[in-house]
């Protein structure tokens, strides 16, 4: 099920999301800060929404036609795995078949991607060289994502997660000290994580008020509650379909006179 899962950090160090990802065993798809490569059991993957990022920032001024400019080349073998990954999403739903597709029609891209890489040598210190020295800092992650279907293509899901964080921080009350950042990063997590799987917000935040979950709970009680178990997404639904039809009887209702 898709889990959106908040903790706020004091500090951007690395000991924070080892801390953070315990235990855990796969692929991590993040920007592309170093602080991550702490985490132990952790296989990196690269976001290439940022490397479309520092390429589009290195095309210089009117020239995103200019082909003959080095950023915009580059940008050709990302825009077309963007449209690929965008394709292949859409025609397969097992992570077999995307895998199979990613290794017929994107492995071939990727490979050209990097052979264009090799073969830059840009100004240095100008925009390209940036980019240029990201792209190869990160080179090591840029095929992992062939791997395995799950694996996501961009960090593009959890940047736009955040957002919401991040613009609301600014404007909301109690946001400017640890303990109201911690408790923001709570209630984002129950907000994002019904719409993320489809379940009514207002009336999942009922529910929760009314099971007064806390940590002295076991996992067992927990699993009970959260919004991907099929039990409560039947009386979340039952309770907007209620609340839907007495909006629709208050609506409709007519006018008597007195």
């Amino acid at each position: 099920p898709p889990i959106i899962l908040y903790k706020y950090s004091e500090t951007r160090a690395g000991d924070n999301a080892v801390d953070f990802l315990h235990g855990f065993k796969g692929y991590l798809m993040c920007d592309g800060y170093s602080g991550y490569n702490k985490v132990p059991d952790a296989k990196r993957t690269a976001c290439w929404a940022h490397i479309r990022r520092y390429l589009t920032d290195a095309i210089p001024k009117g020239k995103a036609l200019d082909y003959t400019q080095p950023s915009v080349q580059g940008m050709l073998y990302i825009n077309q795995l963007f449209h690929l990954e965008d394709v292949i999403r859409s025609k397969y739903s097992s992570f077999d078949a995307i895998k199979k597709a990613r290794l017929e029609k994107e492995k071939p891209v990727v490979e050209g991607f990097l052979s264009w890489l090799d073969q830059q040598s840009p100004i240095r210190g100008s925009r390209m060289d940036k980019a240029v020295t990201y792209i190869q800092n990160r080179r090591s992650y840029l095929s992992t994502y062939l791997e395995d279907g799950r694996c996501s293509f961009s960090n593009n899901l959890s940047e736009n997660a955040i957002r919401p964080f991040t613009v609301g921080r600014k404007n909301w009350l109690f946001c400017d000290t640890p303990n109201g950042a911690q408790a923001s990063a709570i209630v984002y997590t129950m907000v994002e994580m019904a719409k993320a799987n489809g379940v009514n917000v207002y009336h999942y935040l009922t529910y929760l008020l009314e099971k007064l979950p806390d940590d002295r709970m076991s996992d067992d009680e927990l699993e009970l509650l959260v919004p991907w178990n099929e039990t409560v997404k039947a009386e979340i639904e039952r309770r907007a379909n209620e609340s839907n039809q007495s909006y629709v009887n208050c609506q409709g209702a007519p006018a008597t006179e007195k």
